[in-house]
């Protein structure tokens, strides 16, 4: 993922991963300019998941997918 996409989308990501799970602060998702290597890592941490699963999570986010990790729209529609 490249600085530009996560500067991009960081805004909306940041609601969808509060509203995801209410382990991460407001410390937890500030952004800061250049560090967005440890900002996947906290987000890494916080959700269980390996780098990949959390930057394709990240990335799903951006196109509308589900906003809970773990789960994406169609186990929202009973698998179908």
């Amino acid at each position: 993922m490249d600085r530009l996409t996560f500067k991009g989308h960081w805004n909306e990501w940041r609601g969808k991963l509060k509203q995801a799970s209410a382990a991460f602060t407001d410390d937890d998702l500030r952004y800061e300019e250049g560090k967005d290597e440890e900002m996947i890592g906290r987000i890494q941490q916080r959700l269980g998941k390996t780098r990949q699963e959390t930057i394709k999570w990240l990335e799903d986010l951006g196109k509308g997918g589900s906003d809970r990790p773990g789960l994406d729209r169609s186990s929202e529609r009973g698998g179908r």
